[in-house]
């Protein structure tokens, strides 16, 4: 037997003494990694409960009663910033407003369901078709609406979560269930009247009839929470200096050069320092501190701006 041929048999040796032996320890990680697949399973299958990666649709595919008033919701001071800022529309430009308890308003009521279920909202949540939200053009974010289908006096409760309807003459787009509750969706639109009952996702505890719709209810119970809340909520008004000058010549040529940055409007100050008129020129309409100082990040040739609250 040649040198080749020994070779070719230790290597045949080789291979039946290794086969078994690799075999054996594929089978010991392939049962590993099912009992640790078995493991994960279990944890996820018992994890019931909200966390920061937890949204209202998360919850409610796994029977969770969105909590509307807890980690669910998005209101942080940042958020609830970002989205008081005017936004702009098909060329049209929206003002976020102040609004009060008991504030009141008249118009139609549309909804909107399936097609735009599981997309995100205006503030950053997920639109769940089945929790009681709608959206607005101006409401602060998270403000608590009664609607009222004037038609057959059928009512509901509403979380402001978007923006919109952007239809001439209507004033609220409803979530699928809250549409269902007042009987308008074969309709398709409704004439309501809207009411402010709280903020936050909260609703007032003196707002009586409200509170008692709520308890006497165990969904909207699920969703609202009763409690103090502000008497009005809004954004701010926040103004930018972008100059001063001696010379009121100055201050309107200055005026006159921010004057076409909508939706912000450009206005002139008279002050006096060390004895002697100063004319400053203000940027107005912000509704937010974060607004006013990305605005003057975006515009670095102001310099020595600063901001102001009304």
């Amino acid at each position: 037997m040649d040198d080749k041929e020994v070779n070719m048999k230790k290597v045949n040796m080789m291979r039946i003494f290794l086969y078994p032996l690799f075999m054996v320890v594929c089978c010991i990680g392939f049962l590993g990694c099912l009992e640790k697949s078995a493991d994960w399973n279990d944890n996820a299958k018992s994890t019931k409960g909200f966390n920061d990666s937890f949204d209202d649709l998360d919850a409610f595919n796994q029977g969770i009663t969105p909590n509307i008033g807890g980690n669910s919701m998005r209101e942080s001071p940042a958020i609830q910033e970002a989205t008081m800022r005017p936004y702009q529309v098909a060329g049209k430009w929206y003002y976020p407003e102040k609004v009060s308890l008991g504030d009141s308003f008249d118009g139609y009521a549309s909804w909107y369901g399936e097609d735009f279920h599981t997309k995100k909202t205006s503030n950053g949540e997920t639109y769940n078709m089945h929790a009681h939200t709608a959206a607005h053009k101006t409401f602060p974010m998270n403000t608590v609406v009664k609607v009222l289908n004037v038609e057959n006096g059928k009512s509901t409760i509403v979380r402001i979560n978007d923006r919109g309807p952007f239809v001439e003459g209507r004033i609220i787009d409803l979530s699928s269930v809250a549409a269902h509750d007042i009987d308008m969706v074969k309709v398709g639109t409704a004439k309501v009247r809207l009411e402010v009952i709280g903020f936050g996702g909260v609703i007032n505890k003196d707002v009586k009839q409200a509170v008692q719709n709520v308890q006497s209810d165990d969904i909207l119970k699920s969703e609202f929470q009763v409690s103090s809340t502000p008497k009005s909520v809004s954004g701010g008004d926040f103004a930018i200096q972008v100059g001063a000058f001696r010379r009121y010549e100055g201050a309107q040529i200055t005026q006159e050069r921010f004057s076409h940055t909508p939706p912000y409007q450009s206005v002139i100050k008279e002050f006096e320092l060390d004895g002697a008129p100063i004319y400053r020129v203000f940027l107005r309409g912000f509704q937010s501190e974060q607004e006013a100082r990305d605005f003057l990040k975006k515009n670095p040739q102001i310099q020595g701006g600063f901001f102001i609250r009304n």
